[in-house]
This record gives C-alpha cells, sequence and structure tokens, in this order.
C-alpha cells in the first residue's frame, strides 16, 4: 500500500540589506580569542603583594616587639598589632616605614626617594590586603584576559608610580601605603574602555554599578589610617588616561557563520566591518597621551623639589581621613616624656597630658615613638 505524500510550498522572500552590504563573513574580536588562563601579569603581581605583606607581619612581629600585646596573640610572629594602633590588622607604625612606606620628613628631609617604588605593594593590614587583591583580581583579570598581558601590566606599573607621585604632594608626619594606586589605575582603565565603546557593551548598568561599587568599597578604605587616598586618585586618572591611549580600539578577524546565522550574518558583518573603518581616534590618544606625559613630569619636578600641597589647602588632608576617636586627621608632632619605675615604664604625653604604664621597660625608641603617638 502505498504512503500519501502531501508537498507544501514555502516562498521565501529575499531579505532587504543595504546596496553596499559586504558578503564577507562576519567578524569576531581577536580579544574575545585570547585564552582564558591568560592572566599571568595579574596572578604574579597578586603573589608579590602577598609576599611583602608576609614579609612586612615577620619584620613586626608584635608578640615579641609588643611583649604579647597584640591581637590575635596565638598567631605569635604573624598576630597583629591592637586595633587602637591599626584597626586595619596590620602592623606598627615604625614597621611601615622600615619596610619602605611614605612620609613627609623621608623625602623632604632624607631624601628617601626609594620609598616611590616600595610605596605601591605596601598594605596598611590584613583588611586593606584582601580587599585590595581581590579587586585587583576581578577587574585585572577581566582586562588582562582582554587586552592582553603587556597593555595591562604597563598600565598597572605606570598607574602605580604616578600614584606614588601624587600621594608624595600631600604626605603628613605619619607613614602611608598605596597598595591601592594601581587597582584605581585598572579601574580608570576599566572606564576609559567602558566609555569610548559605550555602544558596544550590552550590560552598561551592571559594568557601571560594578566599578562604581568597587570604586567607592576601596576609597572609602583610604579614609583609615596609613591608606593613601592621594595615590588612589592619582592612579584613577593616570588609568583612565593610558587606556585611552592603549585599548580602546578593538581587534577584530573574520570567521565562518554558523548555521543558525545564515540569514542575518550579512547585517552584522556589515556592522563590525563599518566599525573598523571609523577613525582610530588619533586625535583623542594623542591629547591622552600628552596629558600623562604633562602629569607625569609635573609630579616628577614637584616631588624633587619637596613641594607639599598641604601647605597650602587645609582641607586637603580631609581627602585621606575622616577623624575619629582613635586617630586624627591633623599633622602635628608627638612629644613624651618617659620614666622607668620598679620595672615599669610610664609614658606622658605632653600635648594632651595622657598616660599610660607599659608593664615593660625593654623597648626600642620606635616603639616608644608609636606608642607615643597612640597617646597623644
Amino acid at each position: 500500500m502505498e504512503e500519501a505524500s502531501e508537498y507544501i510550498d514555502i516562498n521565501l522572500s529575499p531579505v532587504k540589506l543595504p546596496l553596499d552590504l559586504p558578503q564577507d563573513p562576519p567578524l569576531k574580536s581577536n580579544r574575545r580569542l585570547r585564552r582564558r588562563g591568560d592572566t599571568w601579569v595579574i596572578s604574579v603581581l597578586v603573589l608579590i603583594h602577598i609576599g611583602f605583606f608576609i614579609a612586612t607581619m615577620l619584620v613586626n612581629d608584635c608578640f615579641t616587639n609588643s611583649h604579647g600585646d597584640c591581637t590575635f596573640p596565638s598567631l605569635g610572629r604573624f598576630s597583629f598589632q591592637p586595633l587602637a594602633e591599626n584597626p586595619l590588622l596590620g602592623p606598627s607604625m615604625s614597621k611601615l616605614d622600615e619596610m619602605g612606606a611614605l612620609r613627609k620628613n623621608f623625602l623632604a628631609e632624607h631624601h628617601q626617594t626609594w620609598r616611590l617604588f616600595t610605596f605601591p605593594f605596601l598594605h596598611a593590614g590584613l583588611f586593606h590586603l584582601v580587599i585590595n587583591l581581590c579587586s585587583v583580581i576581578y577587574v585585572g583579570i577581566h582586562l588582562e584576559q582582554e587586552f592582553g598581558p603587556l597593555r595591562i601590566g604597563i598600565i598597572y606599573i605606570l598607574s602605580a608610580f604616578v600614584g606614588a607621585l601624587v600621594a608624595s604632594l600631600f604626605l603628613q608626619n605619619i607613614p602611608a601605603v598605596g597598595a591601592s594606586g594601581a587597582l584605581f589605575g585598572l579601574l580608570g582603565t576599566l572606564l576609559s574602555e567602558l566609555v569610548w565603546n559605550w555602544k558596544f557593551h550590552n550590560n552598561k548598568i551592571t559594568e557601571i554599578a560594578s566599578l562604581v561599587f568597587v570604586f567607592v568599597c576601596n576609597f572609602l578604605l583610604g579614609f583609615l589610617p596609613y591608606v593613601d587616598n592621594f595615590s588612589n586618585i592619582g592612579g584613577f586618572i593616570s588609568g583612565f588616561l593610558l587606556g585611552t591611549v592603549l585599548l580602546f580600539s578593538p581587534q577584530f578577524q573574520q570567521v565562518a557563520p554558523s548555521k543558525g546565522d545564515q540569514i542575518d550574518y550579512s547585517l552584522k558583518s556589515y556592522i563590525k566591518l563599518k566599525f573598523k573603518q571609523k577613525p582610530d581616534r588619533p586625535v583623542t590618544r594623542i591629547v591622552s597621551l600628552i596629558l600623562f606625559t604633562l602629569l607625569l613630569a609635573g609630579c616628577l619636578v614637584a616631588v624633587h623639589y619637596g613641594i607639599n600641597i598641604n601647605s597650602y589647602c587645609t582641607w586637603c588632608p580631609y581627602v585621606d581621613c575622616i577623624p575619629f576617636t582613635s586617630w586624627h586627621c591633623k599633622d602635628r608632632e608627638t612629644f613624651c616624656e618617659t620614666m622607668v619605675s620598679n620595672a615599669h615604664l610610664t609614658m606622658t604625653c605632653l600635648g594632651t597630658g595622657n598616660f599610660k604604664v607599659f608593664h615593660y621597660t625593654n623597648i626600642s625608641r620606635a616603639r616608644i615613638n608609636d606608642l607615643c603617638n597612640l597617646i597623644c
């Protein structure tokens, strides 16, 4: 018995496309083809930061130098200074100085310019380390996968250095560390890429919200002791300018369309080819490069001549600090009187009259200065 067969006629009307539509296969970004594991620059930098923090805590040795008056003393050599002294779970002021933190007299009087290169790798404490490195990994890996390790490495290093230079113009008589400056350079780069490729982003609100969240969290952290916010500002500006110079032009290559794209691939090819044929914003690149060069040169000259902007700007310290009961924002010298009796050490602040008795006397001069600053 023969089976009945039915035939249905289907008339496909031609799709109208622009007359000058290129018939090449659609284009695909080269940077999307980069290996997902190609993030060695960020990985190495994160390990360097962790190594610096471990070395700092080893040198700090709170359990020995503070005679057990530490946070989490069970950690022994890796225990932290009391929260009243360092609310970020970190080392003392003198040990930050020893590891290469910036301070006004170190540059202005002693000309220890080597600190400009250690400053970007120091963290004020464990909280600072965790928040900063999590942000670097979140932002940096995305950028490195998109644009490659060479460009992101250059931006990271230059942003960190310019951040250190900017911070040097606002130093006070307390140690400052600036590991977050490079992170803000990456955030500036991310903003630059978002601005110049705005219409090619699908999740604009999500990307802006993520950038703002990371920015705000880390900037608020800069109001706590020892974390320098001016390095964050300098790094952010540098990252935006360098991102404009190096990153805003995506690269494309041709790929064969999939079966599901047979009808509309020509339109996609047309759109992407038109994008590729647009001018590469040479004026914007040149202007951004000039601005970055002026920023770098201006900071170098200012640091060379020992300029401190806080001398001319009374409100500038509050960009970097919020006054609290445990610390102050004014740049002031502290002087203490020490008295030893019956194996006890009594320290009295000459400025405020505050005093404290310690049940030990074998204490270094650097540690006395730390305690004096804490009492005053």
